[in-house]
Parts: structure tokens; C-alpha cells; sequence
């Protein structure tokens, strides 16, 4: 089944407080709820604060692992004042879903991306048929297609903590309107969780991230959507479970170049 999270949860997480506007954490939703976990196991406000430094210390190496703040706020730089403004707005993200579990990691990142993008054509915001943006680029922009919604959600995701191994692109034809109607090249993320009592084994049937269906369902249920491949940084499949295709970066130069990107942005 797909997880369902309660509304009030996500607007917390997705919450326009501007971490830097109080300090490193402010009164984010992170900040918050370390404060009240805190006061229910630790009585004293001396030990609350030598908690409080122990829990950030610990948020501090967990995420330095996964992506390098300075290297994503120095990419926003460069792009001046809303290059900061995205870079900023996508850190908070970071900040916060590193902190929780990975069904709310991706109601969270599916939620900020389809909210915060506005679909346009490649051709109307880069000028080129076909371009795979950056997870920055596209929230510098604030628009983009179906490739970047899924990238920048794909890139997002890896950051904070959820495997690489669970994460596929997937290239679909999608069926608008009626069943029969035209069919369209497509692009989403598909999550694949594990198996009940197994958690490092994968389900057959994956959720599914859209720009076109805001709410996250297995893709048994998304019968508008035909697959054709799948890639990730682990390879490149037919279909989204079939045999594989090849290195991913040998046969999808487009994908070689967003990788490229990201990491310069200090993404994983």
C-alpha cells in the first residue's frame, strides 16, 4: 500500500520559515521538534542544552555526508539573488527530510517540488528541445518539464538518506485523458520499498512520484502509465524491473551531464 500522510505534517515541512532568517535552525520544524523530544526525556535545561548539542552535532555529520551545504549555497551564489533564494529554499528541504522517515521523506520532496515548479516545455525555459536541469537549476528557474520535477526529486531524495538501490527514473508513456487517448513521453521517479519483514529486500511493484498525479500511488494503480526504461546511478533497466539495458552513463549523455551537474552543486 502507499503511504498517506496527514496534511498538517506536511505543512509544517513545508513550512516558508527561512531557517536563516533564525539563526542555523530558527524555528524550523526541525529545530521544534528536537527541542520537544528533548524536554520529554531530559528534565534540566543544562541537560537539555548538552542534549541539544549532542543531537545537532550528530544532524551536522549525517548530513555532511550526504550533501555539501557550502558547495550548494556557493551554486545559488552564482546565480545571484534567486540563485541564493533556491538554494536556500532547497537546503530547508534537506534539513528537514534528513531527519525522517522515508515515507515522509517522499510525500515531503514530492509535495515542495510539484508545488514550487511550474511545468513548462524545455524549449520555452532553456531554448532546446530536450534539457535535463539540475535539481538548483529548475528551482532557480521555478519551471520545468517532467524530467526535472523527477531528477530534482531523484537527486533530493538520494541527499537525504534514502538508498540508491531504492530509486529509479522511469521513461513511460503516459495516457492522457480517457483510456485509448494519446499517449505521451513521460518521465517519473519510482520508489521500491522493501518487503514486510525484509527490509533489504525490494517489492515488485513500485510508487510512483508525478507531476501529473500529486498523490503517490503503486504504479499496479497508475494503469496510464506504460513503461519503457529505468535508470538510476546503479544502471539502466527495460522497463522498470526487466533485464538490464547497459551503463546508464554510456548510452544517456544527458544523464552523464546532470550528474555532472549536481555534484558541483554538492549533491550526491
Amino acid at each position: 500500500m502507499a503511504p498517506r500522510f496527514s496534511s498538517g505534517l506536511l505543512s509544517k515541512a513545508l513550512s516558508p520559515t527561512r531557517v536563516h532568517d533564525r539563526g542555523e535552525f530558527g524555528q524550523s520544524p526541525l529545530w521544534i521538534t528536537l527541542q520537544y523530544q528533548l524536554r520529554q526525556f531530559v528534565p534540566t535545561r543544562a541537560g537539555r542544552g548538552l542534549g541539544m548539542m549532542v543531537l545537532l552535532a550528530a544532524l551536522w555529520v549525517t548530513a555532511s555526508l550526504a550533501w555539501d551545504a557550502s558547495r550548494l549555497i556557493a551554486a545559488g551564489q552564482r546565480r545571484g539573488p534567486t540563485g541564493v533564494s533556491a538554494a536556500t529554499a532547497l537546503q530547508e528541504l534537506l534539513n528537514y527530510a534528513v531527519t525522517v522517515d522515508d515515507n515522509i521523506k517522499l510525500a515531503t520532496v514530492n509535495v515542495f517540488f510539484n508545488r514550487r515548479i511550474l511545468f513548462r516545455d524545455d524549449i520555452e525555459v532553456w531554448r532546446q528541445l530536450d534539457y535535463w536541469a539540475s535539481p538548483l537549476e529548475t528551482l532557480w528557474k521555478g519551471q520545468g518539464d517532467c524530467d526535472d520535477y523527477a531528477i530534482a526529486k531523484y537527486f533530493s531524495l538520494l541527499a537525504v538518506g534514502v538508498p540508491a538501490q531504492r530509486l529509479r527514473l522511469v521513461y513511460v508513456r503516459a495516457s492522457l485523458g480517457a483510456p485509448g487517448g494519446p499517449q505521451v513521453a513521460h518521465m517519473v521517479l519510482a520508489y521500491y520499498p522493501a518487503l514486510s519483514g525484509s527490509p533489504e529486500s525490494m517489492a515488485a511493484d513500485p510508487w510512483i512520484l508525478d507531476n501529473l498525479v500529486g498523490e503517490i500511488r503503486p504504479a499496479s494503480q497508475r494503469t496510464d502509465l506504460t513503461p519503457v526504461f529505468s535508470f538510476s546511478v546503479e544502471g539502466l533497466w527495460q522497463g522498470t524491473s526487466g533485464g538490464s539495458g547497459g551503463d546508464p552513463l554510456a548510452r544517456l549523455s544527458r544523464w552523464r551531464d546532470v550528474l555532472d551537474k549536481a555534484r558541483e552543486e554538492g549533491l550526491p
